[in-house]
């Protein structure tokens, strides 16, 4: 059994919180640089640009790429063979996340109560997701993530006779919707199967794959290729001012679900989609 005390934990998330703000994803860069080099709209080419031009700006006056820092979405994948000592996980992690967005100047943007909406001025609490795992070690992951995205994701409990092609009218449905309301080019999270919170999560989950892999499920990748180059050809383009760059990728995870049901959600991530990893 290894022993990993609290403090550990809350300087992690702090600095996971600063760098998810700050720095841009090597993947998310190389592939805004690839799509930038192809767009055929001059405007979609000239936002594309400018959207490289602010991450290297943040990058270098260590400032956030985006002035809605988020609500902070952490994923934790717990060792069995830890023992944490000195204090809760939870509340460490939420002292990570008040300490990172004091120190790294990230907006507060966490209200206490969703009717009464007072704001608790630290962006505490987080949501955080737990995952069991084998081992001694902890894994987290912090995902800032703005509501411009966030307020245009939609869940439907479709029926099994609606099939594939049902699953995939409905995510392309959302991002037409969406517009430019959530900052494209766009990262597409899909979860497909589960309940109606297990599908919502596997969205969520599903943003945080690297640009460029796909699931390792033949089928599924089909679906990802597809919807991509469906969700392209809409032409919303870089910001909404047109082009071939809508989105970046449609990354999908699925699970297992009930006979008489066929649960589809899909949360989309901005241009920047930020999320920062470390391991304890």
């Amino acid at each position: 059994m290894r022993e990993i005390d609290v403090h550990e934990i809350t300087k992690l998330v702090s600095k996971l919180c600063i760098d998810a703000c700050y720095y841009m994803t090597p993947d998310i860069h190389a592939k805004l640089t690839a799509q930038r080099i192809i767009e055929k709209s001059p405007l979609g080419k000239d936002i594309l640009g400018t959207l490289l031009e602010n991450s290297e700006i943040a990058r270098s006056q260590q400032k956030p790429l985006c002035q809605d820092t988020g609500i902070t979405v952490v994923f934790v994948k717990l060792g069995q063979d830890v023992h944490i000592t000195g204090g809760l996980l939870e509340d460490a992690i939420n002292a990570g996340v008040r300490e990172g967005y004091e120190k790294g100047y990230l907006r507060k943007s966490v209200v206490n109560d969703p009717i009464f909406r007072e704001n608790t001025k630290d962006n505490t609490p987080a949501v955080i997701h737990y995952n069991i795992v084998p081992g001694d070690k902890i894994e987290i992951e912090v995902s800032p993530k703005g509501f411009g995205s966030e307020n245009k994701s939609q869940l439907k409990m479709l029926t099994p006779s609606q099939g594939v092609e049902g699953v995939k009218d409905f995510v392309v449905q959302v991002v037409s919707e969406a517009g430019a309301n959530p900052c494209p080019p766009i990262i597409v999270g899909v979860g497909i199967g589960g309940t109606m919170e297990k599908c919502a999560y596997y969205a969520k989950e599903a943003l945080l794959r690297p640009v460029g892999e796909h699931n390792s499920a033949p089928h599924l990748r089909e679906i990802e290729e597809e919807l991509l180059e469906r969700i392209n050809k809409l032409g919303i383009g870089p910001a909404g001012f047109g082009g071939v760059t809508t989105a970046l990728a449609v990354n999908v995870v699925a699970g297992a679900t009930h006979i008489a049901g066929l649960p589809v959600a899909v949360n989309i991530g901005c241009h920047a989609t930020r999320h920062a990893h470390g391991i304890i």
